[in-house]
């Protein structure tokens, strides 16, 4: 994200003499301690998944990889804060090759996690769609092995993604295409909302005969996306406003509010694992079992 702060800080001038929104600053410790947070908690999901033989399932593999994602978006504030704070210390040479290729990298972290979060969405819907339709042959379908090649597949397209998007982050399709993929993801899983509702206006027997859990999944990929959409469709407006029309008043208006964009970001790795463990009984009593024995041994 440095590249979208350091063209933000230099039109920043040029829209408040034509804007009477100022800049909306908050203390650097309210993002570091919710990305503390956020790395705490998303990394406390990976461990339960990982001790729990019972929870090693498909859906839980996705579910972990949207875990990673969030913790790739609070890990890239912590590492920002880090190097800013040795910048300052005198430590790193202000605009010196090292910090570049360290901003780059931490750059390339928050990109990560954006495109991780889009996939492991997605291919969370597309896992409910067939749990719901295709109940029966489920889990012939949808093997552990055949979960863990799409999600290998899914992080190197992203990890390839991402370093090309920094790489190109100046030019303007790059940024199209960066704000593309949102509303792409979106497009998707409406289209298998809407399919879903359709089968199920003809299958309303069938489906009423579902386990709970199947149902209570669909819920829960409903209140991520809803979560997703809400702390990040602000920062890729901001980033689409700021590429097409940075020195218009309305839009400078709407980029002061650039820092409150990135603390949504932050949120939304720390609500995702109240969610899981909110919408889902095993993995909440498989965390109290590895915290209890943890304090007791």
């Amino acid at each position: 994200m440095k590249h979208i702060i350091n063209l933000y800080e230099s039109i920043n001038s040029t829209a408040r003499n034509n804007s009477d929104c100022p800049p909306v600053v908050l203390p650097e410790e309210i993002f570091f301690t919710i990305s503390i947070v956020g790395v705490l908690e998303n990394l406390m999901v990976l461990l339960t998944v990982i001790k729990n033989k019972n929870l090693q399932s498909p859906m839980y593999l996705f579910i972990c990889s949207l875990a990673i994602s969030d913790m790739l978006g609070s890990l890239y504030k912590i590492l920002e804060n880090i190097l800013i704070m040795f910048r300052n210390m005198g430590y790193l040479e202000p605009q010196g090759s090292f910090e570049t290729t360290a901003d780059d990298v931490v750059d390339s972290l928050f990109i990560l996690s954006l495109l991780g979060s889009i996939c492991s969405l997605s291919v969370i819907a597309a896992d409910r769609y067939i749990t719901i339709f295709h109940a029966l042959r489920y889990h012939r379908i949808v093997t552990p092995r055949r979960a863990l090649v799409v999600l290998m597949v899914i992080w190197t397209c992203c990890m390839g993604s991402g370093i090309t998007i920094v790489t190109f982050s100046h030019h303007v399709p790059t940024v199209i295409a960066f704000t593309a993929l949102f509303p792409l993801m979106l497009a998707f899983i409406l289209c298998l909302y809407l399919h879903m509702f359709l089968l199920a206006r003809s299958h309303a027997r069938r489906i009423s005969t579902l386990p709970r859990a199947n149902m209570r999944g669909a819920v829960t990929l409903t209140v991520l996306l809803g979560v997703f959409i809400f702390c990040w469709a602000p920062f890729v407006l901001h980033v689409l406003l700021m590429t097409f029309c940075p020195a218009d008043p309305y839009c400078a208006c709407y980029m002061s509010l650039f820092q409150v964009n990135g603390v949504l970001i932050m949120c939304n790795a720390v609500i995702d694992p109240f969610i899981y463990a909110f919408r889902s009984p095993e993995l909440r009593d498989a965390f109290k079992k590895m915290t209890f024995c943890n304090r007791y041994q």
